[in-house]
């Protein structure tokens, strides 16, 4: 009884309330037959925005839908809601042949008991990742924490003005915090992946160790693994290639404006030579896994 009233009280909340119509008609709706779930700050974003310009692809209501982590205890219905209409679907199937639409939550990569959540609805999920160069990854990620006066929301740093710590101090903090754990104990395990990787900026450039977890759920054949640099500098090229991936014709989209994008002081070049060596046999980890390897050692 408590968990049919829970449940009423959750789609009155967040689906009438907050969802409105789209919630009401969620069982009319679509779910997603492909997931971009890596990187934060690596073009996900603009990824979103390119994918819905495609006459096949009905996007998403927005990015960052969080559903498998954050959002998970809303239900599926509420998940539904965010995704086009069956009538939708079938319009444009009926005028381009194919159709399909996508989750855009980068944040999924770096969470693997998402893969598990995500595999008991979806096992045949086509999953795609951007991986941008870890070092400008963590000084990006820094310099939107500074912004938003967080500052990856440690408590560390509570109580001290953001332009007193330096991505220095940062990258001091995380190395330090991360030999001690390796030291420790080095188990990967669901503590660690909570907490360390979530309270550090350089951890979160440890994708050998997510894409292992989710390689452990999904076949690899369903992982189309880019570099964010390859969207960035390749736009049409790269999209290409995530079109005959998802099996739908290839198109030329329209708008590629660069989505989301920074100004900001270079990093110090003896910072970036620290992290060169700091994350050399973690991309090398990651290089042997997906047999493939990225310019990120300058």
């Amino acid at each position: 009884m408590a968990n049919k009233i829970k449940k009423i009280y959750q789609f009155v909340r967040y689906g009438l309330v907050k969802r409105h119509v789209y919630a009401a008609t969620s069982p009319l709706r679509v779910l997603p037959e492909c997931a971009v779930i890596g990187t934060g700050k690596g073009g996900t974003t603009a990824l979103h925005y390119y994918l819905g310009q495609h006459p096949c692809i009905g996007s998403s209501a927005y990015d960052e839908l969080g559903f498998f982590n954050e959002n998970y205890h809303l239900g599926i219905n509420w998940y539904k809601s965010l995704f086009p209409t069956k009538f939708t679907r079938d319009k444009i199937i009926k005028k381009h042949g194919k159709f399909l639409t996508y989750d855009v939550t980068p944040q999924y990569l770096r969470e693997p008991y998402v893969a598990k959540r995500m595999f008991q609805t979806f096992p045949k999920m086509k999953l795609i990742v951007l991986l941008r160069n870890p070092i400008d990854k963590s000084y990006s990620h820094h310099i939107m924490g500074k912004n938003s006066n967080t500052l990856n929301n440690n408590p560390e740093w509570e109580g001290i003005d953001n332009k007193q710590v330096s991505f220095e101090d940062i990258v001091n903090r995380d190395i330090e915090l991360i030999s001690k754990y390796e030291k420790k104990n080095g188990e990967l395990n669901d503590n660690y992946f909570r907490n360390i990787i979530t309270k550090t900026n350089l951890a979160r450039g440890f994708y050998a160790q997510f894409l292992r977890k989710w390689f452990d759920v999904y076949d690899r054949k369903q992982f189309l693994i880019l570099s964010s640099s390859e969207l960035a500098n390749s736009t049409q090229k790269t999209l290409n290639k995530i079109f005959n991936f998802l099996e739908i014709p290839e198109y030329d989209i329209p708008d590629t404006t660069k989505i989301n994008t920074q100004k900001y002081e270079p990093m110090k070049k003896q910072t970036r030579e620290i992290l060169i060596q700091f994350f050399k046999k973690y991309n090398n980890e990651l290089y042997e896994l997906i047999d493939r390897k990225f310019d990120w050692d300058k």
